[in-house]
């Protein structure tokens, strides 16, 4: 299954497509000219969509499909579309439920944050009631199950996830997202999947939702009536006109309108990396992740120290607060990886490896970790404080013995804890 996808970058729409071709392993490929507003105008676009919308997909054998969710279904496998007659109904009515129940309410909320559409008080607090109609049916339904249909994740997980993912960037901040903790656990298991983080880069959960700003409306307005200004005015260029009679400009088609505030919602510029505003250094984490994963520890472990640069870099120790609360191994292995899912925006500027020491009901966790800067790399971002404050965190000197001799013992997995509890196992964050 092959074919070719029309849209512009960003487009959510587009996102249910791409995720679904990730785990299905269709060969979905993006067309590189595209210009929103002038390839899905041509002659040529329109003779095969002719109604001008994206995302829109072509097969290789040239036939033509449009709406996303029809091209989704299209690009998915067996298990992405449900493998009983009432899972595959099941899917169905969460596709439904998505475009019907969630989607109005998610763009009535978040245009005005973002300044897409003027703000309507009314029109806001409404949305607000049925976003929290909807997610409560959600989080009801998550209690019991990981994923919305079966055991394993589907195409209602994705299109579901799709359609949430701009009010869980600029609208559900923690006091929001509090009363439905079992679809936000869901969402950031979705949002970690590997299929899924080839797809959606550069994310971030809501801290606090921006004051609306009239501005932003006003802003939006000039910037997109100067473009479709200057529309108009390479089409004069093109052919001479005789002057026109006068008469009302015509307004917008509602779905060329929505086509242009979800464009505009994914080109609105994205949060900055934290660590951005820290100096780079030399040390290079792809580079000693590599190392890292490919080379024994006998080996590794002087790389890093060849490499790491003291100077712009640091080094720490964070030991598990609660022991006592630590009972069966796999539970506390899962607190390591829970953790390391909410710090991902962190991988690209960290390294860690977090061991577990002894057995149930007498077990540590601790770690070594290293990033980017010289202080505590938790406080520099609200999305990364949510178990930090549960470890105990020592910055630990480069220089001294007994740091080089940590990180040999956690990189490496060996030894045990002061306790004299044996190493268990271990997780590497990279």
């Amino acid at each position: 299954m092959a074919g070719t996808l029309y849209t512009y970058p960003g487009n959510f729409r587009a996102y249910k497509v791409l995720i679904a071709a990730q785990f299905s392993g269709a060969k979905v490929n993006l067309a590189s000219d595209f210009v929103f507003g002038e390839t899905n105008k041509s002659e040529a676009f329109l003779k095969k969509f002719p109604l001008g919308k994206v995302p829109a997909f072509e097969t290789a054998d040239g036939k033509c499909l449009t709406e996303s969710n029809a091209i989704a279904y299209h690009v998915s496998n067996e298990q992405l579309r449900g493998k009983t007659d009432f899972e595959k109904a099941e899917v169905l009515s969460f596709l439904s439920f998505a475009d019907s129940e969630l989607l109005p309410a998610v763009h009535a909320w978040v245009f005005p944050i973002l300044g897409i559409v003027q703000y309507q008080k009314n029109t806001v607090e409404r949305a607000k009631q049925d976003v929290k109609a909807a997610l409560e049916a959600l989080n009801a339904r998550l209690l019991r199950q990981t994923f919305l249909v079966g055991e394993r994740l589907t195409l209602a997980d994705v299109v579901v996830f799709a359609t949430l993912l701009s009010a869980y960037e600029n609208a559900f901040d923690p006091s929001f997202r509090a009363p439905f903790g079992s679809v936000t656990r869901w969402f950031t298991t979705v949002l970690n999947q590997p299929q899924v983080k080839a797809v959606v880069q550069n994310f971030s959960l809501c801290a606090k939702v921006a004051e609306i700003d009239p501005k932003k409306f006003a802003e939006f307005q000039a910037k997109t009536g100067g473009a479709a200004a200057q529309s108009q005015k390479k089409e004069k260029e093109k052919k001479p006109q005789p002057a026109p009679a006068k008469k009302e400009p015509k307004a917008p088609e509602p779905a060329e309108e929505l086509d242009a505030c979800e464009q505009a919602l994914a080109e609105e510029p994205k949060s900055k990396d934290p660590f951005d505003a820290l100096p780079k250094g030399t040390f290079n984490f792809d580079d000693f992740k590599r190392f890292y994963s490919n080379e024994d520890e006998s080996k590794s472990v002087p790389y890093f120290w060849e490499k790491f640069d003291p100077e712009n870099y640091s080094i720490w120790y964070g030991e598990y607060k609660y022991p006592e609360e630590l009972t069966k191994v796999f539970m506390s292995c899962n607190l390591i990886t829970g953790m390391f899912q909410r710090l991902d925006k962190m991988r690209k500027q960290a390294f860690a490896s977090v061991c577990l020491f002894g057995e149930d009901n007498n077990s540590t966790i601790s770690g070594v970790w290293v990033w980017r800067g010289k202080e505590l790399a938790f406080t520099l971002s609200p999305d990364w404080q949510v178990d930090y404050e549960v470890y105990d965190w020592k910055q630990l000197d480069p220089k001294a013995e007994e740091t080089k001799q940590l990180v040999a013992q956690y990189f490496s997995w060996t030894g045990a804890d002061k306790g004299g509890r044996k190493f268990n196992q271990g997780k590497v964050f990279k």
